[in-house]
């Protein structure tokens, strides 16, 4: 197995991939942008790919939702919760003052921005493809400090100036593990599922018929965003995480629904929760309240009389 991620070596993204069972003793290869570790893994030359998708504290990361949704089909097979705390890294010898600018991704400067402004307001910030090159411009002089985790310090021989930076504890960040289009795994009862959904035409209560599908069937969202197609002004599909997988009932038959009214939909995988968490699934939503019912419209249809 060759495992695909945001490089270079010492990312959030790796971390995350190392946590992968599967991925012991596989074959870790770093790309510069998710865009390409995604093609890689559509040209097949690698078997995975792992990829930030949420944050916490900044939300959806748009790279990949955009490269999921439009780019050639992939799918979603797994998903990692990973706590994200970030270190500031120096060259040896550098203290708070020689710091004029701070290097990072731009998914790390805003979860600090507070203790940033606080310890070093005089510092410019420089965006970064990930915090790991951040800390890699560090160790070359072209920044004085950067934020990344702060287990790339002894990668990129750099010193922990200050570590446990956040301005909102707690901060999760949820990868996501990709492969290309393959039959999901089997139902555990913790699942969610991922779609895109395609707009033809822009028009009063659009978003309305989509949230009904799922609303009627008892179906909760955990994730919505809209995101522009690329093909003109108004021209958005949505991206939608929803608790269940696509072999429940009440999923299968809420992606029908869905399929009838927007002009597409891409279905992005169905998988297991990383927060193992159950789904409350309401009366008349269970699979064999659908098999029920289905077997009564039947008889129905043959012309028996209703028991």
């Amino acid at each position: 197995m060759r495992y695909a991620y945001l490089g270079p070596q010492g990312t959030f993204t790796e971390a995350a991939l190392r946590s992968l069972p599967d991925a012991a003793g596989a074959e870790h290869v770093p790309y510069a942008t998710v865009p390409a570790a995604l093609d890689a893994l559509r040209r097949h030359d690698v078997d995975s790919a792992v990829v930030a998708l949420e944050n916490s504290v900044e939300g959806s990361v748009p790279t990949t939702l955009d490269e999921l949704a439009m780019g050639d089909p992939l799918q979603i097979v797994s998903e990692i919760h990973l706590p994200v705390s970030f270190a500031l890294l120096v060259r040896p010898g550098t203290d708070f003052a020689g710091i004029k600018t701070v290097a990072s991704h731009p998914h790390a400067q805003p979860q600090c921005r507070h203790w940033l402004a606080e310890h070093v307001p005089d510092a410019e910030w420089r965006a970064a493809t990930s915090n790991a090159e951040a800390a890699q411009h560090v160790a070359d002089g072209h920044y004085d400090a950067a934020l990344a985790g702060s287990f790339a310090a002894a990668r990129y021989g750099l010193s922990i100036l200050a570590e446990d930076i956040h301005d909102v504890a707690d901060a999760v960040t949820r990868f996501v593990e990709i492969r290309r289009p393959c039959a999901p795994s089997a139902p555990t009862g913790t699942d969610r599922t991922t779609v895109a959904a395609f707009i033809g035409e822009d028009h009063p209560g659009a978003l309305l018929e989509i949230l009904n599908e799922f609303a009627m069937r008892g179906i909760n969202l955990t994730l919505i965003q809209s995101r522009p197609t690329g093909a003109g002004l108004g021209s958005y599909l949505f991206w939608m995480d929803f608790e269940g997988h696509v072999e429940d009932a009440r999923v299968g038959e809420a992606l029908m629904g869905l399929r009838r009214v927007v002009a597409d939909v891409r279905f992005l995988g169905s998988y297991r929760r990383a927060d193992q968490v159950r789904p409350e699934i309401r009366r008349g939503t269970h699979d064999a309240d659908f098999t029920e019912a289905s077997a009564w419209l039947s008889a129905i249809r043959a012309g028996h009389a209703e028991p």
